[in-house]
């Protein structure tokens, strides 16, 4: 549970050995880890990373995912160079440090991806995932991206997203029952926010018995319990991208 001495409890889960399929690349003034399909397509998701950074493998390995489906994924750094989370960092300035990362202010580095993914990549329908950080800074696109054909937030870190609800594109939020990092109460509240205010459709999904991190940061095959949570997770969110896209 979150402390004094540890106000976040967003551990590293289990960190994947994985080197990924694709290649870092500069867009503009960042670096992006970008792959795609063998065959063409014009469908392209730009993946949101979490505190832990655009160079987490687990992060990697849902781009993957991604193209492994169909799809050009592209995981830019939002951080834009400066450090991102450690395990071994000293939690008691956690909400210090988030302060200096604003899921909010995501708007130029998104810019330069969609030009990049539109004029480099041919690309025309357009996603966004993102989890935890990244599922806040979805939410926030979402309230003002039009060009954007759908969006995930993957417990995504509500008390960091706006307070409106009126989004532009179709957008499902997955949830954890017993994440301490988000409790139910607020998932509640986003829940009866987008009912009042939502004129797209929407969809918010709470897996069983799941922590935060569950989707990308567990291991299927140490986590038997959590192992079709997190199949079912993943699988959500490729119905919800192959609906919308």
């Amino acid at each position: 549970m979150a402390n004094e001495q540890n106000p976040c409890p967003c551990d590293i889960g289990d960190k994947f050995e994985y080197k990924g399929l694709g290649n870092d690349i500069s867009v503009g003034h960042i670096k992006a880890y970008l792959n795609k399909p063998s065959v063409s397509t014009d469908k392209a998701v730009i993946v949101i990373h979490d505190i832990f950074g655009w160079q987490l493998p687990n992060t990697r390995y849902i781009a993957d995912l991604f193209t492994s489906n169909g799809y050009i994924s592209i995981l830019p750094d939002f951080f834009k160079g400066e450090e991102p989370w450690k395990p071994s960092d000293d939690w008691s300035i956690f909400n210090d440090w988030l302060k200096t990362r604003d899921a909010k202010n995501v708007d130029k580095e998104t810019d330069v991806v969609l030009k990049y993914l539109k004029e480099q990549c041919n690309a025309k329908k357009i996603g966004v995932v993102g989890f935890c950080w990244g599922g806040a800074a979805v939410h926030h696109l979402m309230l003002k991206y039009s060009e954007f054909k759908t969006g995930v937030s993957v417990y995504g870190a509500i008390k960091l997203a706006e307070g409106h609800c009126n989004l532009k594109s179709p957008t499902f939020y997955i949830f954890g029952e017993n994440d301490d990092v988000i409790p139910l109460d607020q998932v509640a509240e986003l829940e009866q926010k987008l009912k009042q205010q939502c004129k797209v459709d929407f969809e918010v999904k709470i897996y069983p018995g799941q922590t935060h991190g569950f989707v990308h940061r567990k291991k299927e095959d140490i986590n038997p319990q959590d192992k079709p949570y997190i199949e079912e997770g993943r699988r959500d969110i490729l119905n919800w991208l192959h609906r919308y896209m």
